[in-house]
């Protein structure tokens, strides 16, 4: 081709040859493409239109066009909440306020026969391919991963998220809030980014990372990059910044490119664990739960037929064994679990108001009837890993150690507040979860898997109000986005060779109310909880291990299967196994068929010794050494050395400046409130805070302060071994000489925390211990730290 241009000039005369010589080559070559869109759709190449002559002014310049979204392409708003039941929200019959939900319904359709995964990231992962969990390598969340094909949580390249997607066919793409769907050792600023939203599609994204943080102190992340709170408002809240952010970003979007429709994914933390609320919402509630959740369960069930959101014939489920009757109880625990229900009930009500709000900036752009709004009030049923006691710091439920009422109780007031990491009974996720069986984790049964739906689309939906009974999943969800934007599922994307799409479009129930329903198969698994819906029937089979326990006492061809035909037994409440076996076996065989084909097999309940950060790939893997600098700072537990279980050593390298009285601040902490560790000055003296699940804090402080000048400072931590979990000795060092011991009784068996991070030179996020404030960097010079573990 080069040859062929430069004979070209040659005919011309020197004095052209470069002017000819190249005009000729933009005619000969083919032009960039303006985006990767080729192998999206079989778009034609972007084609020159201008004129080419000998020199500029007989030539035409021109431009290859960008990709734009297809003709009147709406706004795509996709919102999912967290940790919601079925019979929570008053749009579906509940006790609990919901106005915007209501709205956004009132103004499109209610799906009551609406599934997802019951877990968070396998419902994320499912909702944001279009294939499911397994199929995605994410049959667990990120931080129980294990090695097996369906397990690896690794999204791979061949299932792009509907993001990308978008993004490549002219869409600006936002995320915000929870994320839950990189591995938690690919979460540090070392990355890698491949998982991270913004290389998923996202053009930006502001939220946290992991399965849960602190509402008041959140792990936030923009882009890649960690950030940290405002820290001079006491009334800071993750929500409210959440939604700010996310109108922020569609006005500047609309401002800048109106004419280029918008998909924003809009997942907040509410309302997972910790259940964190203002208390003025709070207090809404007060009164509204005295009656317990036996009666809790009876009023939404009345609530609910009233709407219509169930058929006149569903029956209300019994309540298991496993739960305390209401009236079983003392007047202490009916207070304490009363407190509860209205921290949950506050934080309920004040997610939806935050939701109208980012709805209402919608409707004043004049965009609201413009845009496909896509609402999921929950990724999993509610959740009942609070176990029967409720908790105040969640990560005790992580580390095997349960909590008794009298220590909830002695924390009531504090509830929904900073000072705790709640959670409530079990027994009112199961409340909230009418008229369904069981709760989140649990996916044999609706309780864990059947969430509330609601879609809108301005003049697009004529049935405003309307219910629609189709059985559906969340896998349908990606693909109903692409036929209503009117874009092809790709073949290939960036390159790969992309796996089927393994949902199935709602659109048609847009128009069809009475359609019969295009999903007619589907399996439900997670922790060996196992179902399968096929053309009306369900076949059930629950492991014996209960959301809040953490090992199984049964055998998996122990566990008893149920039988259901849920065209005639809405709510799951007739078990017809024992008339009608020959249905059951065939569902069962239909399991296994579809557990191979999905990549479910090998099915597995172990839960606590998942939460092992060493059983997964890792930066620091096969490390005993480690050398941490100033600035070193938000390096998530996946990515930090793991001290758990074992002896280590600190040392810590710093200068004191003759001018100051007394340094101070943190050398190396990790965790914080709710668990973790802190090797600090306090008035000059070296001290190590160890924070066993905020039960028991260990405070070893050296009798004398550091010298000015250069000093090493080094702390031995020995592990008393044998089980995890088991006691310590720690000894202070200035200069090799011993200062101060201590023994600590317990220590963290398996997991600090899930937001929390690995901090040096000072500590992010919440306190270690209550005797300074966070991030009390230190004032003196620090040149290093290291970390040695010893085997």
């Amino acid at each position: 081709m080069l040859k062929v241009c430069w004979k070209a000039g040659q005919q011309v005369g020197i004095l052209h040859l470069i002017v000819f010589g190249l005009a000729l080559c933009m005619v000969l070559l083919p032009l960039p493409a303006f985006a990767e869109t080729s192998n999206v759709l079989p778009a034609p190449e972007p084609k020159f239109q201008g004129k080419i002559g000998i020199t500029y002014k007989e030539s035409q310049p021109d431009f290859p066009q960008p990709i734009a979204a297809p003709a009147q392409a709406p706004n795509v708003l996709l919102i999912l909440l967290d940790d919601m039941g079925f019979g929570q929200t008053s749009t579906f019959g509940g006790v609990i306020d919901t106005p915007n939900f209501t709205r956004l319904a009132e103004r499109g359709l209610r799906y009551n026969q609406f599934h997802v995964t019951a877990l968070c990231s396998p419902t994320r992962a499912a909702l944001l391919t279009g294939r499911n969990h397994h199929s995605v390598n994410t049959g667990v969340v990120e931080e129980l991963a294990t090695g097996f094909p369906g397990y690896t949580t690794i999204l791979p390249k061949s299932a792009a998220t509907i993001a990308e997607v978008l993004r490549q066919n002219g869409y600006s793409t936002a995320a915000f809030g929870k994320w839950h769907n990189t591995p938690d050792y690919e979460t540090s600023a070392a990355g890698p980014f491949d998982r991270w939203p913004t290389q998923l599609g996202f053009d930006y994204f502001y939220g946290f990372l992991g399965g849960d943080t602190n509402q008041w102190s959140p792990a936030l992340v923009e882009n890649t990059k960690r950030v940290q709170p405002p820290s001079n408002d006491s009334n800071y809240h993750l929500t409210p910044d959440l939604v700010d952010h996310a109108i922020g970003w569609i006005r500047t979007q609309q401002s800048i490119a109106p004419d280029k429709p918008f998909f924003a994914y809009f997942a907040t933390g509410a309302t997972h664990a910790p259940h964190h609320a203002p208390k003025a919402w709070i207090d809404r509630y007060q009164g509204k739960f005295d009656q317990g959740w036996d009666k809790l369960r009876q009023d939404i069930f009345a609530r609910q037929k009233q709407l219509g959101v169930i058929p006149a014939n569903a029956q209300l489920t019994p309540r298991p064994p496993e739960f305390p009757a209401w009236d079983s109880l003392s007047a202490s625990e009916q207070k304490l679990y009363v407190r509860q229900a209205e921290v949950f009930a506050g934080f309920t009500a004040y997610t939806d108001a935050e939701v109208g709000r980012l709805i209402d900036a919608i409707e004043q752009l004049g965009e609201l009837d413009n845009t496909l709004v896509l609402y999921i009030a929950g990724d999993n049923g509610a959740s009942a890993e609070g176990g029967l006691t409720g908790s105040v710091n969640e990560l005790k439920v992580f580390n095997g150690v349960p909590e008794n009422p009298q220590q909830v109780l002695d924390a009531l007031a504090d509830l929904g507040s900073p000072k705790t990491f709640n959670h409530f009974h079990a027994a009112w996720a199961w409340a909230v979860n009418t008229p369904f069986q069981w709760t989140k984790q649990v996916a044999s049964h609706f309780g864990g898997t059947r969430d509330p739906l609601v879609i809108a689309w301005g003049d697009r939906i004529r049935d405003r109000g309307g219910l629609r009974t189709q059985f559906h999943h969340v896998i349908d969800i990606a693909p109903t986005i692409l036929e209503a934007t009117g874009i092809t599922a790709p073949t290939v994307v960036n390159g790969v060779e992309q796996q089927p799409i393994e949902g199935t479009s709602l659109v048609y129930t847009f128009d069809h109310p009475q359609a019969a329903s295009r999903r007619t198969t589907q399996y439900f698994e997670m922790f060996g909880h196992r179902a399968i819906y096929d053309k009306g029937w369900v076949a059930a089979a629950r492991r014996g291990r209960l959301p809040w326990e953490t090992v199984s006492a049964t055998t998996f061809d122990q566990d008893p299967w149920e039988l259901y035909n849920i065209t005639k037994d809405f709510s799951e409440a007739q078990n017809l196994a024992q008339q009608n076996p020959a249905k059951l076996q065939q569902l069962q065989q239909l399991f296994l068929s579809e557990a191979r084909k999905y990549k479910v097999l090998p099915l597995d309940d172990r839960i606590l010794n998942r939460f092992d950060v060493s059983s997964r790939p890792s930066f620091t893997a096969g490390r005993t050494h480690f050398t941490y600098y100033p600035g070193a700072v938000g390096i998530p537990e996946g990515s930090a050395p793991d001290i758990k279980n074992k002896s280590f050593r600190i040392t810590a390298e710093l200068a004191i400046p003759a001018d100051t009285n007394e340094a101070e601040g943190v050398l190396v902490a990790q965790g914080g409130r709710f668990a973790g560790w802190s090797l600090f000055l306090e008035q000059g003296k070296p001290t190590f805070a160890y924070n066993f699940l905020g039960i028991d804090r260990t405070l070893i402080q050296a009798q004398e302060t550091v010298p000015a000048g250069a000093s090493t400072i080094r702390f031995e931590f020995e592990f008393d071994g044998g089980s995890p979990g088991a006691g310590a000795t720690g000894k202070l060092f200035i200069n090799d000489k011993p200062v101060g011991e201590g023994h600590i009784a317990k220590t963290v068996a398996y997991r600090w925390s899930l937001d929390e991070t690995f901090d040096v030179g000072q500590d992010l996020g919440t306190p270690v211990v209550e005797t300074y404030q966070v991030p009390f960097t230190f004032t003196g010079n620090l040149q290093k730290v290291t970390l040695d573990l010893k085997t």
